[in-house]
């Protein structure tokens, strides 16, 4: 196994570096074996990415992580029914299940529990179905639901004995009466119940969307309920599937330690998501609060100075801050990442420093503070030396990037051509702030 991870580890690199795989293959390895995570499978994940979602998983299995699998099979069953002219129904977002869409739904999932199960054998991954005795149930609302199951306990000792026998369980959404009925278990349901039981390190919704996508489109990459939950869910564009999602995970989380968290990403970019800072999808946590100031208070300098003086491996000028107009300072409560924002041209806010200290890296507190920057600041520039390391995940917020002279200057939310050039400009001559000489890893 050593030589194994070795190797994995170099191969991670590739998607961030050695470091930070390091870093989260420690965090990972220290969770007892079957509560590293739970992974959420939909059933549109089954039927695009079969091949991608092995491989992830795989890959993990690799390393001697064990997740544990749970899927869905909704639109196999969708298929199945339209097949047979069988009219799909829903109450309240559960299916109803009469005993002839059960007849057709059993066979789905099994043959969809199986593919899976084959995919990860193909790969090398020694895998167990499960298809039952892990939920016991009993019937929600037979005359209007049907054959659909409420969870009444969560049976662990086939996930816990599979694992303990080197394999990845593969969790089947269906459940059972004492007298043995099947019941259809909606899937979502089925992974809360799941996580409360086991309560995992990590939860992993893996979707077709790759994560939860603003008002834009775009993938929100960190979500700090603390500081975002409430804002969220004030936006208009924040309505039916997303506002249940969020309220789920916002239940879940408050059940769970505080260092647990959910991922919500897709098949082929699990990986990235789970061993780089940057991630590949949208991170949910509990969190701290951002606290925003005016003004930048004369009794934190000295801790603040230390903050940007540590993390960046650089010592500032005496005189740094007095050159400064300060507009803003955002500041974690645990007091382990900062912003400082300055004026900048036109009354467009200047980000000149923007910090998370190692420790604090991975927990999606980056995330946390750069949207309470946007939120606050929306129209923003700022630069960074071409060798930063933190780059790829500034390109991936930036609207427009400038690069000159070991440079680059990185503007979001600027609307004006001319402005947005002027910003550019503006940010490639700003003063570091740093001592001569010690600016050059920026």
């Amino acid at each position: 196994m050593p030589d194994v991870r070795e190797i994995v580890i170099e191969l991670l690199g590739q998607l961030g570096s050695s470091r930070e795989a390091r870093q989260y293959l420690n965090q990972f390895s220290r969770v007892e074996e079957s509560r590293f995570a739970v992974v959420k499978v939909g059933g549109a994940v089954l039927r695009d990415s079969l091949e991608s979602l092995a491989t992830s998983l795989a890959f993990l299995h690799r390393l001697g992580l064990h997740p544990i699998v749970l899927h869905g099979a909704g639109p196999q069953l969708d298929e199945a029914l339209a097949r047979e002219g069988v009219e799909t129904l829903k109450e309240g977002g559960l299916r109803v299940t009469t005993e002839e869409v059960m007849a057709l739904a059993r066979p789905v999932i099994y043959r969809e529990n199986l593919k899976l199960v084959e995919a990860l054998e193909e790969h090398g991954v020694k895998a167990r179905s499960l298809i039952h005795g892990v939920f016991q149930s009993s019937l929600t609302d037979r005359s209007r639901l049907g054959l659909v199951g409420e969870v009444e306990r969560v049976d662990l000792a086939g996930v816990e004995s599979t694992v303990a026998a080197g394999a990845m369980p593969v969790v089947a959404c269906l459940g059972e009466s004492p007298s043995g009925q099947v019941m259809n278990i909606n899937a979502d349901v089925a992974a809360r119940e799941l996580v409360r039981s086991l309560r995992p390190y990590k939860v992993i919704f893996l979707t077709s969307t790759g994560g939860l996508l603003d008002a834009n489109g775009r993938i929100i990459s960190a979500i700090t309920l603390a500081e975002d939950y409430d804002r969220l869910m004030g936006e208009d564009w924040v309505h039916s599937g997303m506002r249940l999602k969020l309220q789920q995970i916002r239940e879940l989380l408050e059940e769970l330690p505080p260092d647990s968290s959910v991922s919500i990403t897709s098949a082929e970019n699990l990986t990235r998501e789970l061993f780089t800072h940057t991630g590949a999808g949208t991170l949910i946590r509990r969190g701290e609060r951002i606290q925003h100031m005016d003004q930048f208070p004369s009794e934190l300098e000295p801790k603040l100075a230390t903050l940007f003086q540590e993390s960046f491996g650089r010592r500032l000028r005496p005189d740094w801050l007095e050159v400064r107009e300060v507009k803003g300072l955002l500041l974690a409560e645990s007091g382990r990442a900062a912003a400082l924002v300055l004026e900048g041209i036109r009354g467009v806010a200047y980000l000149d420093k923007f910090v998370v200290t190692p420790e604090a890296q991975g927990e999606g507190l980056a995330g946390a503070l750069w949207q309470a920057l946007v939120a606050r600041y929306p129209q923003l520039y700022w630069r960074a030396r071409v060798a930063n390391p933190v780059n790829s995940w500034y390109f991936r917020r930036a609207d427009s990037t400038l690069k000159r002279d070991g440079w680059v200057a990185f503007t979001r939310g600027i609307r004006e051509p001319d402005l947005e050039r002027e910003a550019a400009e503006d940010a490639l001559v700003r003063d570091s702030g740093w001592i001569p000489g010690e600016e050059e890893g920026e």
